[in-house]
Parts: structure tokens; C-alpha cells; sequence
């Protein structure tokens, strides 16, 4: 199985968990002489079982991403931190320029008047540089996921 299949399937069974979660939850609680349309001890159960799969499949992904290098010689896990990183600095200089385009709440000429203290032209470019480096890093990172087997 290749690495990006195993991901896929990380997916799933958190999607699966997210599902069992809300079934139990909706099964928890019935009035008094009806009964569960499902037996939450089953879902439950059925659960650990998926949750014993999604430990095994993790710890597999960890030690791969740990092993597996891109081209360059970096870890899959150092450029998974540096993406993240990069999302990080990406959201900030998104949100500092939108903080900076305050549009005027003002209804005379006596009203305060707000001035932008960020250059937001720049930040904007920055925010641009920075997502065509988060698309190449992803680009790299899937390339080395579909050619990677799992350990």
C-alpha cells in the first residue's frame, strides 16, 4: 500500500469514528419503554475497533512520513512542520491586511476617521508568495505520498 492510499484510508476511518461518535450519542437516551434504534454498546464496541485500526494505520503513517524524503533530502515530517508553518504565517498576513482594510463607519466629516498603520499592497504580496510556496511544498509532499510505501 502506498503512502497516499494509507492517508486516504485515515480518512475514512476518522470519518467512520465521527459517524459511530453521533450514532451513540443520537442512541444514548430513549423515553422510558422505547427502545434505541441501535444498541449504542454494539456502536461502541464497533468503535474500539475502529479506533484499534486508526492506532495501528497512525503509528504506520508516522514511521513512513519519519523514513520517506522528498527530493530535496527533507523528511516527509519536515515538510509536513514546514507546511504547517507556512499555513500559520499564510492566516496571519491574511488576517493582519484584512485588520487593515477597515471600511469607514463614518456618517459626517466630524466622525473619527480610521488610518491603517500595515502596508496592506504588501502583506497582500507576501500572502501570495507565501501560498505559492504552501501549493509547491503540497505538491511535493502528494509526489513523494504516491510513490512512498508504507512501512
Amino acid at each position: 500500500m502506498k503512502l497516499a492510499e494509507a492517508l486516504l484510508e485515515r480518512s475514512a476511518l476518522q470519518a467512520k469514528l465521527g459517524s459511530l461518535r453521533q450514532r451513540v450519542v443520537s442512541n444514548a437516551v430513549v423515553q422510558e419503554g422505547e427502545t434505541p434504534h441501535e444498541d449504542p454498546q454494539v456502536l461502541i464496541g464497533e468503535s474500539n475497533g475502529v479506533l484499534d485500526d486508526l492506532e495501528t494505520l497512525v503509528a504506520r503513517i508516522n514511521a513512513t512520513n519519519a523514513a520517506a524524503t522528498l527530493s530535496d533530502g527533507r523528511t516527509l515530517t519536515t515538510a509536513i512542520a514546514r507546511r504547517e508553518t507556512l499555513k500559520a504565517r499564510h492566516a496571519m498576513l491574511e488576517a493582519a491586511a484584512k485588520g487593515a482594510q477597515k471600511e469607514p463607519d463614518a456618517y459626517s466629516m466630524r466622525e473619527v476617521k480610521w488610518v491603517s498603520t500595515l502596508p496592506v499592497k504588501s502583506l497582500r504580496k507576501q500572502a501570495d508568495d507565501v501560498s505559492a510556496k504552501i501549493r509547491e511544498l503540497n505538491r511535493r509532499i502528494q509526489e513523494t505520498n504516491w510513490s512512498t510505501d508504507l512501512l
